[in-house]
């Protein structure tokens, strides 16, 4: 398995390659064949200008399968891939196509034919090559025999999590910390990973080097300081390295270039999005005749309250109980609303209220005033999320779902804040075009759930963050 491991690598490389190669191939084929010298063009390109069309072609390929993951075989399901590398195919030739009608000047569909027969071929190519290295991929790295390493909390939502990517993961073995470090170290020794759960940062520490000495695969739950720690700056002025936290935020620059950014990008998409609002906003008003809009209270940076707009995708007195996020199944959703909440286009109202300043194109999701008040009860760190403003999509909304734990959302948000740059940005909204239509993404909360935390994992966090306080007490 270590020796395999080393050419794991190489042979994705040389597999990626392959099907990239391939598929540019045939794109060169077509061009020479049904674009290059047909009269279509208009012109007959320079040898060199066919080249550059074809070099664009590889690399926007290229860029589409490694923004939405498809050459991920093995570390993403099958369907993932496929799912992944047949939109890439979809987007790279419908770009391809307007380019070149745009340099021909020809009316929309004509001389579509050849790039629709192109896209056939490629879609077979996509499957053919996506099961084919998928089971290459099994037969030479089949499931990880893993052992699990937990604390004082229950392993079972981790071990089902992992459990999930059964292709991937095997968890055999599970251990308490209470059993100690050497009979522990022992049982590393008979695996290829390990897992540390919930474990106190000393054993932690110790456990993780032990893996390091031994050339063992670790994996660790990160705390909220952890991922802090992954976005520090290292400063080289002196023998001994030290790590710069700055917890700022955005600086200046970011937020100007953030800010112009949103004012084009909402500009643009409230033009592109208005027929498909003014047909969505009709068919509310027929459903029910209530209100097209609903209006909602939701934090921004700062703490600051603002209000939401996004086409009502519910009854009219669906909170007449009280606030509550959508559950699976939820009976207040309307026909209407349901399709429009599957497809997200209830959210296209706040392409106004990022115009507007209140919202970013990219942040974490602006919760209600109230539900947040209930994380933090738990989870003092919950409002960390409020040092840049809330976005319309961003980290938690395209890695988590919407029933994803709100401990588990903050460290996402985190994550995009301490690591900002404008190209994680674009990134992040290439990636919500791809959830659009994964429906784990919009799946509610249980319906004994009020939040997207249950009584149990609230009262867990705030015992588990409790225990770290006192931990770097008795260490300061």
């Amino acid at each position: 398995m270590e020796n395999r491991e080393r050419y794991k690598r190489l042979i994705m490389f040389l597999a990626s390659a392959f099907i990239l190669t391939l598929q540019t191939g045939v794109f060169a084929y077509v061009w020479f064949k049904d674009y290059a010298f047909s009269g279509a063009i208009g012109e007959a390109f320079w040898k060199r200008g066919n080249y550059v069309v074809i070099a664009q072609y590889a690399l926007m390929l290229y860029f589409f399968y490694r923004i939405y993951g498809g050459f991920k075989v093995g570390y993403l399901r099958v369907f993932e891939v496929l799912y992944s590398q047949v939109l890439s195919v979809l987007c790279v030739n419908a770009i391809t196509y307007l380019q070149l009608a745009l340099i021909g000047r020809w009316k929309f569909t004509k001389f579509i034919e050849p790039i629709l027969k192109m896209t056939g071929v490629d879609l077979v190519i996509v499957v053919v090559w996506v099961v084919f290295m998928r089971w290459i991929y099994t037969k030479i790295y089949p499931p990880r025999q893993m052992l699990l390493v937990y604390g004082d909390y229950s392993p079972q939502d981790l071990i089902q999590k992992i459990s999930s990517r059964e292709d991937k993961y095997n968890i055999c073995e599970k251990i308490h910390i209470s059993k100690g470090l050497d009979a522990i170290k022992g049982r590393i020794d008979e695996y290829h990973a390990v897992v540390l759960g919930d474990i106190p940062a000393s054993e932690r520490n110790i456990l993780l080097k032990y893996c390091f000495e031994k050339d063992i695969r670790c994996y660790s739950i990160p705390k909220i300081s952890d991922i802090m720690i992954m976005s520090a700056e290292n400063i080289h002025l002196f023998d001994t390295s030290l790590l710069l936290f700055r917890h700022r935020g955005l600086t200046a620059e970011q937020q100007f270039f953030k800010r112009a950014f949103d004012i084009v990008t909402s500009l643009l998409g409230i033009i592109v999005a208005s027929p498909f609002m003014i047909v969505i906003a009709i068919l509310v008003k027929l459903y029910d005749k209530g209100p097209i809009f609903y209006k909602q209270a939701r934090l921004t940076k700062g703490g600051k309250v603002f209000y939401v707009m996004k086409f009502r995708s519910m009854r009219v007195d669906s909170e007449k109980q009280g606030a509550r996020l959508a559950m699976k199944h939820d009976d207040r959703i309307t026909p209407v609303g349901r399709v429009i909440r599957n497809l997200h286009l209830d959210e296209l109202p706040q392409l106004f209220n990022i115009l507007k300043g209140d919202m970013s194109m990219v942040g974490p999701r602006p919760e209600r005033p109230q539900i947040a008040e209930e994380y933090k009860k738990a989870i003092p760190e919950f409002d960390y999320r409020l040092k840049v403003k809330a976005g319309l999509t961003g980290f938690a909304q395209v890695y988590g779902k919407y029933n994803t734990t709100p401990y588990d959302k903050l460290k996402l948000d985190l994550t995009y804040i301490e690591n900002y740059s404008f190209v994680l940005d674009i990134k992040l909204m290439f990636l919500t075009f791809k959830i659009l239509f994964q429906k784990e993404n919009t799946e509610g909360v249980e319906k004994w759930q009020v939040t997207a935390a249950t009584k149990e994992n609230l009262e867990q966090i705030k015992e588990e963050e409790e225990k770290e306080m006192k931990e770097t007490g008795k260490q300061q």
